[in-house]
């Protein structure tokens, strides 16, 4: 497995082998959510890179960056062991050097839900993610479902800048009991730990609801709502149910494929999760 640091030596090792590359870029501290990630590029691609760079930009200043989760030896350990063939392990002056100044924004779909809670983090988004594509070359980018606004952001960006990468969403991986794989979910104390899959379960009833027939966005909100707000341990901070492609919220009755979306914080511990109506 070849470690790589700058943008020339990634590129370098790109054009030294030939076939597809697939890619997946993380910010480390891995979990099995990002190793199913790396399973399905390596079944899918002759060459499989994984990046690793903690994004300052998309950090707020009253946000987790300096705290963000980070354990280096341990994830190269476990991406030699999964068979990936590269890393790309850049540092912030290689991303950003001095006098940095240009960045990727993409419209509407970005300020929206996140980007409406967090001014500015779809921009450091969609600008690493662009920096990362042009140093890696990928056919193909894995991207997980579970940050729903930001694999559509991605997949706009892709489309608008003709990158010609193809964007493969892949599922949400969950433990045992629902909660969604997060690296944030290291911060949980024992008790919000046992609280955090309310989540999970008020998204299936509304899922169920839907399924069975409801198809008012207010009554399905209501009702994530309700369950959520039953766990004491839970702070909502939204509840959102938008039309899947433009992400507007749907103010009557469901027509179109729609995502219904949560952010819920458990202390200090801020968690999203979505499922899709279809």
């Amino acid at each position: 497995m070849q470690i790589l640091t700058t943008p020339a030596a990634m590129r370098h090792w790109r054009l030294s082998g030939s076939g597809s590359l697939g890619f997946v870029p993380t910010m480390g501290y891995l979990h099995d959510g990002h190793l199913a990630l790396v399973r399905r590029s390596i079944h899918e691609n002759v060459r499989t890179a994984v990046s690793i760079f903690v994004n300052p930009l998309q950090f707020g200043p009253s946000e987790d960056f300096e705290r963000y989760p980070r354990d280096e030896v341990r994830d190269l350990a476990l991406l030699r062991e999964a068979g990936v063939d590269a890393v790309y392990l850049p540092s912030g002056a290689d991303m950003y050097p001095e006098g940095f100044q240009t960045y990727a924004e993409v419209g509407a779909i970005a300020e929206r839900l996140e980007g409406a809670q967090r001014p500015g983090h779809f921009r450091g988004v969609t600008t690493v993610v662009l920096k990362l594509l042009n140093a890696v070359g990928p056919d193909r980018a894995y991207f997980g479902r579970k940050d729903a606004q930001q694999l559509r952001v991605i997949q706009r960006m892709v489309r608008d800048l003709d990158l010609g990468v193809e964007i493969a969403a892949c599922d949400i991986e969950r433990e045992a009991d629902g909660l969604a794989m997060s690296s944030r979910n290291v911060y949980l104390s024992p008790e919000e730990r046992e609280a955090a899959p309310a989540i999970h379960r008020a998204l299936e009833h509304a899922r169920t609801a839907f399924d069975d027939g409801e198809s008012s966005a207010p009554k399905l909100r209501t009702l994530v709502q309700s369950l959520l707000a039953a766990e004491p341990l839970a702070n909502i901070e939204y509840v959102s149910l938008a039309d899947d492609l433009t992400l507007e919220e749907v103010e009557a009755s469901i027509e179109r494929p729609a995502l219904l979306s949560v952010v819920v914080r458990f202390g200090h511990t801020r968690l999203l999760d979505n499922v899709e109506l279809r």
